[in-house]
């Protein structure tokens, strides 16, 4: 039952991950998580984040942002990024998902999901039968609280990684130095 949580994949942050090799393995769609995932939770997106963006689709990727906040909070993200979005996306309900591919025009077998919340994200993609990709949360230099979720996720992960079966589904896709 726990490995419907378990991600196909768990790297520091979006930009650890080697885009080249998903391509490679034949990915050409991206649902990313916005708050926790690319940005601080309700920031805006920035510089280094809308690069990030123009490299991904300069490579050939269609990306969709999936997140569960209003549409306010998403447009005012997407300003400078300008990608598809999906928002109050009720994850990890399925539809979500299956509508991101729709809009991106991807299928379940070229399309992952990268997202911070084992609960929402992982599992939403999983119930999708869509790759998952798990990135560290982001959090402020000296922030001390997370949420009750994070401990349940925490057990996850402990029991992920004691289970070589489920690690690394993907291969190694962390991007090298």
């Amino acid at each position: 039952m726990i490995k419907k949580y378990y991600p196909y994949e768990y790297v520091k942050s979006v930009f650890a991950i080697d885009y080249k090799k998903l391509w490679e393995l034949g990915f050409r769609g991206i649902i990313f998580d916005v708050d926790n995932t690319l940005v601080h939770h309700g920031d805006n997106s920035n510089p280094k984040v809308d690069r990030f963006f123009e490299k991904l689709h300069r490579m050939g990727f269609r990306t969709c942002l999936l997140s569960d906040n209003e549409r306010s909070r998403v447009e005012r993200f997407n300003k400078n990024i300008n990608t598809l979005y999906i928002c109050d996306a009720d994850k990890p309900d399925p539809q979500g998902y299956e509508k991101a591919m729709q809009l991106m025009g991807t299928y379940r077998t070229d399309t992952v999901c990268i997202g911070d919340q084992i609960i929402t994200d992982i599992h939403g993609a999983n119930n999708s039968g869509i790759p998952s990709i798990l990135v560290h949360f982001i959090k402020l230099p000296g922030e001390k609280k997370i949420g009750i979720r994070r401990y349940f996720e925490f057990f996850v992960m402990w029991t992920w990684k004691h289970r070589k079966k489920y690690r690394y589904r993907l291969g190694d896709i962390r991007r090298k130095k």
